[in-house]
């Protein structure tokens, strides 16, 4: 067993466990709109300490870290990365990816009560603070395709081992 940090908490997972499966065992909300397989953003994580105790970044997933707007060095896709040592720690990007703009219909009228982000890029879509508007929503209509082209590309690919 390995202990992984996510955020302030310690959560122990075998060895070669993807960081995804951390992340779900410390309670923490993840998306997963890509079902694991490396093409989206709404896993993504800063890793803190230990990084050199993941397996290394595959071919895939180096590709989908280089869309994402607020990559850094330490970036992973935590359905990706496994864990093969000890004292490894993780941070989650603040702000909400959405799947669809639907998701944001019953917000409408709402302050953003984080930043609302692109499940792909990560990119800001409506800021913290601001509020939801239907004619926002409209504008996010792009958001949908981004996310119908992703999920059939995802629906070809068999997650990477």
């Amino acid at each position: 067993m390995k202990r992984v940090w996510v955020a302030e908490d310690p959560v122990e997972v075998p060895t070669k466990t993807r960081v995804l499966d951390a992340l779900l065992a410390g309670q923490c909300q993840v998306k997963m709109a890509c079902g694991g397989k490396g093409l989206c953003a709404t896993c993504h994580v800063y890793v803190e300490a230990g990084g050199e105790k993941l397996s290394p970044k595959t071919p895939r997933e180096e590709a989908a870290i280089q869309m994402l707007v607020n990559k850094k060095p330490t970036s992973r896709l935590s359905c990706q990365a496994k864990v093969l040592g000890e004292g490894i720690k993780v941070r989650v990007p603040t702000g909400r990816y959405i799947e669809s703009t639907v998701e944001l219909e019953s917000l409408v009228g709402r302050r953003a009560e984080g930043n609302i982000l692109h499940p792909v890029t990560g990119i800001i879509l409506v800021e913290e603070g601001k509020i939801i508007t239907r004619s926002r929503i409209l504008e996010l209509s792009a958001v949908n395709v981004d996310v119908a082209e992703m999920k059939a590309r995802s629906a070809t690919l068999v997650p990477a081992s």
